[in-house]
């Protein structure tokens, strides 16, 4: 690209005109951009899922997330204890005083949103991607001119619903291809950020409910990275309010503070309600909770860790008392703090920019000549910092401030295309190809996903219930680990209806309270499961009476 660009800048011109045009009549009605950037966006990621390669759950937190999904599809916030919990017990989740999910309930909505509508919690992955594309366009156009915002809709699906990568097993896009979210979170930073810079425009009540939405969002998905992003906003806000060119101070109570704050305090009482129905205390989190009860290294670095727990699973003491509480330790001094920052930028940066996007930010110091865009490296700035105090860091953390890396990106475009060189239109080139060159990658990406067999044990999962549901009857399956099994491959994850479900997986433990659990399914059939050992197969269980 960069060749043709200075050699033949004036590769397909015509071509390209012609494309802006159509694009430019798009872009002029900006309901319809969004709408279809919206549509594009869920249609793309459906059609991946159903058509190249159906998603399984692997990773922890997805597992997590869908108990969630379940238990909000049957109508409940949490799922009474099991009597028989020890043998249920998994990574993030909470077994007492309920259980539930550890997380907050915005992803897990999502997902449940799917399961009723479609039958299945993966559509709810493709809504929350439709509405992630979409909403940064709409906060896009309230940025830039409607054109560019168009163009910022098709680089977020384009990069958040196929080129993002992160584990082979989920291959490209594992925002639209895995239960792990972040495009939830996403959404609401797009609505804080649009909302904020239509009410400086017109202070109207409908922008403010908007602005106190997507802090809702926020709160509810990524509520620490959220934090951070809506403090600057508010700040900005407040200045704007009290200077000279902010409204009359009773127009500002009417449309601005009291919705806000209203519908702010609304989203505290049911943020507090949830909490008190999952953990008995309504300023109690069920994060905090599960964090308290398996002694999970510290969230934050500035944190020290707490004393270790009875384990009654060595699978989850491994885990986290492992490398994970050395993954801590390591950022504890400051040559480990550097060396893990810079490979957290690195993350973040594959995963939102990538080398194609990396080169319109060459134009940065022109870019900062405009005050908003001043806010928005210090708003990014503040919350790359916050991230960067977090032990780990996945490229979801900073969803909240998506979209306003696109704007920088685009920004950086906007200044690209009138550079020149030697005085052809250089610039103007490489700002037309990269749209073109994304096409492409999204083939390859595609390609990837299809060819992805890493980690194929969440395959294997699924197989074998896939084959126990075909059976007659009730199935309980007691999980037999071996002494080099990893933790990161958990098979013991149910369904939030533990008594009723088709298929229920226990960890095995010693021989009175297997026999406990046996006696407790006395009328299911009962089998072992060994996953280290090959070929992977179910057989009865010795101990069990198999009807």
């Amino acid at each position: 690209m960069l060749a043709a660009a200075f050699a033949r800048p004036g590769l397909g011109s015509s071509c390209f005109r012609k494309a802006e045009g159509v694009l430019g009549r798009i872009a002029k009605r900006r309901w319809l951009s969004v709408g279809l950037v919206g549509l594009v966006g869920l249609g793309s990621s459906a059609a991946v899922s159903l058509y190249v390669k159906t998603p399984e759950p692997g990773v922890h937190d997805e597992f997590s997330y869908l108990l969630a999904a379940d238990t909000f599809s049957h109508g409940r916030l949490a799922n009474p204890t099991h009597p028989m919990w020890v043998h249920f017990e998994s990574f993030h989740i909470i077994q007492q005083p309920t259980y539930a999910s550890k997380f907050p309930p915005a992803q897990g909505l999502m997902l449940a949103a799917g399961q009723l509508i479609c039958g299945r919690p993966i559509a709810g992955v493709w809504i929350s991607l439709g509405l992630a594309c979409a909403s940064i366009c709409w906060m896009l156009q309230a940025w830039l001119t409607p054109s560019w915002a168009l163009l910022g809709g098709w680089i977020a699906i384009s990069r958040l619903g196929f080129l993002g990568g992160l584990f082979p097993a989920i291959g490209h896009g594992y925002w639209g291809q895995s239960y792990w979210g972040g495009a939830v979170a996403a959404t609401g930073g797009a609505m804080v950020l649009g909302s904020l810079r239509r009410l400086l425009r017109r202070p109207l009540m409908r922008y403010a409910l908007l602005l106190g939405l997507g802090m809702a969002v926020l709160a509810n998905s990524r509520p620490y990275e959220g934090l951070l992003m809506s403090l600057p906003c508010l700040a900005w806000l407040l200045v704007w309010i009290f200077s000279k060119k902010g409204p009359l101070v009773w127009v500002s109570m009417k449309s601005i503070v009291l919705p806000l704050l209203a519908l702010l305090l609304l989203t505290g009482l049911a943020m507090g309600y949830y909490n008190l129905r999952i953990t008995g205390k309504a300023l109690g989190t069920p994060y905090q909770l599960h964090d308290q009860t398996y002694g999970v290294p510290p969230v934050f670095l500035w944190q020290r860790p707490t004393p270790e727990p009875a384990y009654r699973h060595e699978v989850m003491r491994d885990l986290y008392r492992g490398w994970r509480l050395q993954h801590y330790f390591i950022q504890r001094s400051l040559d480990g703090f550097l060396n893990e920052s810079e490979q957290k930028i690195r993350t973040l940066w594959s995963f939102y920019i990538g080398l194609l996007l990396t080169i319109p930010l060459v134009m940065l110091p022109w870019i900062l000549g405009n005050q908003w865009m001043r806010f928005a490296l210090v708003t990014f700035l503040v919350v790359l910092g916050g991230v960067l105090l977090v032990t780990g860091v996945f490229p979801h953390y900073a969803a909240p401030i998506t979209g306003l890396v696109f704007a920088f990106v685009l920004q950086g475009m906007r200044h690209l295309r009138l550079y020149r060189w030697r005085g052809r239109a250089s610039g103007l080139f490489i700002v037309r190809v990269i749209p073109v060159i994304y096409v492409l990658l999204i083939v390859v990406a595609i390609a990837k996903i299809m060819r992805s067999d890493v980690d194929s044990w969440r395959f294997d999962r699924a197989d074998i219930l896939s084959r126990l549901r075909q059976k007659e009857g009730l199935h309980l399956v007691i999980v037999r680990y071996g002494p080099k099994h990893t933790s990161n491959a958990e098979w013991v994850y149910n369904e939030a209806d533990i008594d009723h479900a088709k298929i229920v997986l226990a960890r095995e433990m010693d021989e009175s309270q297997n026999q406990r659990l046996v006696h407790d399914f006395k009328d299911r059939h009962v089998w072992l499961l060994e996953p280290d050992k090959l070929p992977l197969k179910v057989v009865p269980y010795p101990m069990g009476s198999d009807p």
